[in-house]
């Protein structure tokens, strides 16, 4: 265990260098990979797809199944909404306009 931390500290000590709201973000992929999975469970259900417009329609309706009253938007926005300044100025060669928000 000791040394497969001493091989991964050089990779984990820039982590600790964000603030504590962009690590929240980087941590939290759960979400991703449970839309993954729901994508993936879709796509083999079907099997295969006359076109990518019938591909792209049905991972657009799993998508809105996932949140059919629109709540989660509001839930969205609410735990980015303190990630928004740390992010705009750790990256802000990659913000178009760095504003802060």
């Amino acid at each position: 265990m000791i040394r497969l931390w001493d091989d991964a500290w050089a990779e984990f000590i820039p982590f600790l260098h964000y603030d504590v709201e962009i690590r929240k973000v980087i941590c939290s992929t759960n979400a991703i990979e449970s839309l993954n999975a729901r994508f993936r469970r879709a796509v083999k259900a079907r099997g295969h797809f006359p076109d990518e417009q019938a591909a792209l329609k049905c991972l657009y309706l799993v998508t809105r199944s996932l949140d059919p009253t629109g709540d989660g938007r509001t839930r969205w926005t609410m735990r980015w909404k303190p990630a928004l300044n740390p992010f705009a100025t750790t990256f802000s060669d990659r913000f178009p306009a760095a504003e802060t928000y």
